[in-house]
């Protein structure tokens, strides 16, 4: 599903030039549930914009389901993210006056998707949310609230979904019930890459990557613990 090879992103800084990833390489199949780890400056969160498509490798290829995400014109691009990948992030991102049903809905009314609310009514109930539908996100707890972003991300079926920090706003107990979503969902063959910080959450994946300086220091399976 996804192919990186020697994938390298450098910015520049005035006359600096700063490499943030460093000729990376890894495959990821469908249904795989892995993590990406690492401390700050680590690389992490570069390798994940170029994962979905919110940034370009300055070298290196990256090809996901067998399309050459460099070579796509940003349009293509546009449409790779609304179609193929799926984002859910630590300060969930909903829009304060739409409706968990409405917030749920933007990736399809943007890909002109006929019976939106229909779809996107079908995905909050896979988050068991459906009764909430009508409620704005003031009026859901942060895990409803991340459990909305989940409906999102999941409601074009998409590829893979990326999570960065998914639990990072939540306390321990909300924390362990969204992991507990993300292992139903892969159970129902949904491939997932989360970004964390935190061991404990990335000892829920089944495959754990950890990142220094640019670079994979460690690619290893993972025995996976119990929620």
């Amino acid at each position: 599903m996804i192919e990186v090879e020697r994938l390298s992103k450098v910015y520049e800084m005035g006359e600096q030039k700063v490499s943030a990833l460093a000729g990376v390489d890894f495959t990821i199949k469908k249904g795989e549930f892995v993590a990406i780890m690492g401390p700050s400056g680590s690389g992490k969160s570069t390798l994940m914009n170029l994962l979905g498509c919110l940034d370009l490798p300055s070298s290196g290829t990256y090809r996901l389901e067998n399309l050459n995400i460099q070579d796509l014109k940003p349009n293509q691009l546009a449409e790779v993210r609304n179609r193929r990948i799926g984002f859910v992030f630590q300060s969930f991102n909903l829009l304060p006056r739409a409706s968990a049903l409405e917030n749920t809905e933007l990736p399809l009314l943007y890909g002109r998707v006929p019976n939106a609310k229909e779809i996107a009514l079908q995905a909050l109930d896979r988050v068991g949310l459906a009764h909430r539908a009508k409620h704005k996100p003031t009026e859901l707890s942060g895990g409803e609230r991340q459990r909305v972003a989940i409906a999102r991300a999941l409601v074009n079926s998409p590829a893979i979904i990326l999570a960065d920090e998914p639990t990072g706003n939540l306390d321990s107990t909300t924390g362990r019930e969204i992991m507990k979503l993300f292992h139903e969902l892969n159970q129902e063959a949904v491939t997932l890459i989360l970004v964390t910080h935190e061991q404990e959450v990335a000892q829920q994946a089944k495959r754990i990557i950890q990142m220094r300086d640019g670079k994979i220091v460690t690619d290893e399976l993972n025995g996976v613990e119990s929620c």
